[in-house]
Parts: structure tokens; C-alpha cells; sequence
């Protein structure tokens, strides 16, 4: 009997363990046309507010027919602390963790080798990028370049790019985490694939 435990424990561990997934850099509108031949997207979006200022978007959107990505959804996430103030400290935020499941590769920058997570880093909003995204059983951790920092008066903080991933699952409701240096991480409400 503890040699069968011993085994499954064997053959759980690794997919338990945590695994770092290919992040690459892209343009917008180009990442759109994997979503629809037109290289134009209808998406809606979710707030989520961080020290009343500040707040977390999430955005979905789904692949329509004919396109690379047809059927499949799209969630992007965006922190944006442009207009949050510190006067003694200034807050900011290190890293961003989703419950998304399972995940679809697409070579979402041409490169002909498939990729994991996308980041919008040209046509869009945002100054700060990812360093990593790896991912833990279910939950992806989205580390960034420098932290995503608030500034010190209004319209002085940052914004992360618009990063992403694509899944089989349409969205629901869950609780996003973000490491501050402000004390616990914020539970955040944000919008994710709803895997089994």
C-alpha cells in the first residue's frame, strides 16, 4: 500500500509542480487577427477597483468563424494605477495570480513556435510588461517587469500592457490576488475561464 501512494505521489508531483510558460511580446491590432479575419474584436470588460483609484480590468472577447482562434476566448488583464496617489509610500503592486485552468497555445507573434501568454506591448495602453507567468495546478502567476506603481500626484502611476491567455472555457466570476507593499494581497474581482 505505501508503495501505491508513494507512486501516485510520484505522478502527481509534477503536475503540482510549478511550471513557467512561454510569454511573448505582441501588437495590437495585429493579436486581434487571430481572433477574427477582420483583425477587429468586440470585447467587454470587467473593474474591479484598487485603492479607490486604481483597478484591475479584465477583458473577454471570443474567437469568431473562420479565424485561427475561432470558438476559443480570450481574457486579458490590465492593472492600472495611473491615478493613484502616495504621499508617505507610494503603493504599488508586484504580481497578479488567476485561478484560469488549463490554457491553449497559439503562436500569437508569428514566430512559428507556440506560445503560452501574450502581452500587448505596442497599440495599446500600459508601461509596465511581464518578467514571468507560471503557473501553479490551476492558478497562473503573473509577475511584472518592475512593479506596477502608483505615483505622486494624478496621472503620474503606471499601467501594466493588456497580458493574456486563450481558453476553451467561457468566463465566470472569480477572486484574482495581488501582492502589495501595502500589507495582505488584494482580493480582486476579476474574470476567468470557467474550466471543470
Amino acid at each position: 500500500m505505501k508503495r501505491v501512494v508513494l507512486w501516485i505521489a510520484f505522478l502527481i508531483a509534477p503536475a503540482l509542480a510549478a511550471q513557467p510558460l512561454k510569454v511573448v511580446k505582441v501588437g495590437a491590432p495585429k493579436i486581434n487577427c487571430l481572433f477574427n479575419v477582420t483583425c477587429k474584436v468586440t470585447v467587454t470588460d470587467l473593474s474591479a477597483p484598487i485603492w479607490s483609484s486604481g483597478f484591475l480590468q479584465s477583458r473577454h472577447y471570443r474567437g469568431s468563424s473562420g479565424a485561427p482562434a475561432a470558438t476559443r476566448y480570450a481574457y486579458e488583464y490590465r492593472i492600472d494605477l495611473r491615478n493613484v496617489v502616495g504621499i508617505t509610500v507610494i503603493p504599488y503592486i508586484t504580481s497578479l495570480t488567476v485561478n484560469i485552468g488549463p490554457t491553449m497555445k497559439f503562436d500569437f507573434d508569428g514566430d512559428g513556435s507556440l506560445d503560452d501568454v501574450f502581452v500587448v506591448t505596442t497599440g495599446g495602453l500600459g508601461n509596465v510588461g511581464l518578467l514571468s507567468a507560471v503557473r501553479s495546478g490551476n492558478n497562473i502567476t503573473f509577475t511584472f517587469k518592475t512593479p506596477v506603481a502608483g505615483g505622486s500626484s494624478p496621472g503620474h502611476g503606471d499601467s501594466s500592457f493588456f497580458f493574456g491567455v486563450v481558453s476553451k472555457y467561457a468566463k465566470h466570476n472569480v477572486t484574482a490576488s495581488a501582492p502589495n507593499n501595502l500589507g495582505a494581497a488584494l482580493s480582486l474581482n476579476a474574470w476567468a475561464p470557467n474550466h471543470p
